[in-house]
């Protein structure tokens, strides 16, 4: 939902005119996506928590080399996402403004991309049934038993 809702704000913000000289805005929806991209998130924040709690740190801390540079990817894309985002509203310079909401939404595409790969090359994971909330992990086999 923010992810969308950001690119087609961006959308109408910067490459849609309007035909009234006079407006202050180029879509009547411009500002209510705007609303929607910053409510939702706050969302996006929590749910980040929770799979950070339940599966990012159990998964950098297993052998599982499958998804593990996307994960990443998306993982450290995402903080400089938000501290942009939150950088946006208070910036006042033009230039500093401009550069942060352009790198706002490269770094916004990059995560999303980067989510959406990481579900793809881990969807052979999601057909098995394991019991809830289980991470399929290998079992490194000790030296010392061998």
């Amino acid at each position: 939902m923010t992810a969308l809702s950001g690119v087609v704000y961006i959308y109408m913000k910067r490459f849609m005119e309007t035909d009234d000289p006079w407006a202050v805005i180029n879509h009547p929806l411009e500002p209510w996506l705007l609303k929607l991209h910053v409510l939702s998130a706050p969302a996006m924040l929590f749910a980040f928590g929770l799979i950070a709690t339940n599966h990012i740190w159990r998964s950098l801390k297993s052998n599982i080399p499958t998804g593990r540079k996307s994960g990443v990817l998306a993982t450290y894309t995402f903080f400089p996402l938000v501290l942009t985002g939150y950088l946006i509203q208070v910036v006042i310079d033009e230039l500093s403004l401009e550069i942060l909401s352009w790198s706002h939404l490269g770094l916004g595409i990059l995560c999303t991309w980067a989510v959406l790969a990481h579900r793809y090359v881990l969807k052979p994971f999601f057909k098995k049934k394991t019991r809830k909330g289980a991470l399929p992990v290998q079992i490194k086999k000790n030296s010392l038993n061998s």
